[in-house]
């Protein structure tokens, strides 16, 4: 078995972790005003790394939670060990345990599981994006009007400071332009989804490597694109990042405004 099955395994050994606690009464922790940590975030993330660690031993690994900040290695194997930690406390099942390897600064191989509803995304840089070991492929919409993007809010937006007014500048511009908004709670959920064509394009402000570097080789595999908020290509450092199946990334663009702040 190549280690990248043996990873798959871990992830779902893993995944058994958030469905204990999933139905059980969470004690939780705050690191800010809006976002929340649990102990399960604590020991999903102790799991994978003890696992993780010496399958990919030439990779650092950055964790959400044991992060401590300073640049990120070229090298990388970046963990969040509950995409949607908010949803988790609540009992609402759009969650994933998400991991994503980079290479020299590109994701190379990618996990998203969300062992809630039995949804696990992969991918491995140059063969295609699986559901459930079954091939996905983004939508071939080209209409703006007729897609449903997918979005989220920064945890900062108690602030009112320039990300949460650029929200509320863009959902006031893009709304009237598309069928519908969708805001699930977990970025690596949305970047999934619209690699599975369930909607059309994602755009978020303050998104952290280990929310998206899984997601972001998800939706390349499967043919969308995934750029900063110029058009250009995204890096784990840029503060926006906008995604779509390719035909609308134009129009979204167009549609969502620079990032000025207010």
């Amino acid at each position: 078995m190549d280690r990248f099955n043996k990873l798959k395994e871990i992830v779902l050994s893993a995944g058994e972790i958030i469905k204990n606690g999933y139905n059980q009464t969470i004690d939780i922790e705050k690191k800010s005003a809006t976002e929340l940590v649990t102990k399960y975030d604590k020991e999903v993330e102790e799991f994978l790394i003890s696992k993780i660690a010496p399958l990919y031993s030439e990779y650092e690994i950055v964790g959400e939670e044991s992060f401590k900040g300073g640049e990120l290695p070229e090298n990388a194997i970046y963990i969040d060990p509950i995409d949607g930690t908010t949803n988790f406390v609540h009992k609402f099942p759009h969650l994933a345990i998400s991991i994503g390897i980079w290479e020299n600064n590109n994701p190379k191989e990618a996990i998203v599981y969300n062992p809630i509803l039995n949804e696990f995304f992969s991918a491995k840089a140059g063969e295609g994006s699986y559901l459930n070991n079954k091939k996905i492929s983004v939508t071939n919409e080209e209409s703006l009007q007729n897609s449903i993007i997918a979005t989220g809010f920064p945890y900062v937006k108690h602030e009112m400071g320039k990300e949460y007014w650029w929200v509320i500048d863009s959902i006031t511009k893009l709304l009237p332009k598309i069928r519908d908004i969708r805001r699930l709670g977990a970025a690596a959920i949305d970047l999934c989804y619209l690699a599975q064509g369930k909607v059309n394009g994602f755009y978020e402000v303050n998104l952290q490597p280990w929310d998206v570097a899984a997601g972001i080789l998800i939706v390349e595999e499967a043919g969308g694109k995934v750029s900063g908020i110029r058009g250009l290509k995204y890096n784990l450092k840029n503060q926006i990042l906008i995604a779509s199946n390719g035909k609308i990334h134009k129009k979204l663009l167009e549609n969502l405004g620079d990032f000025d702040g207010k």
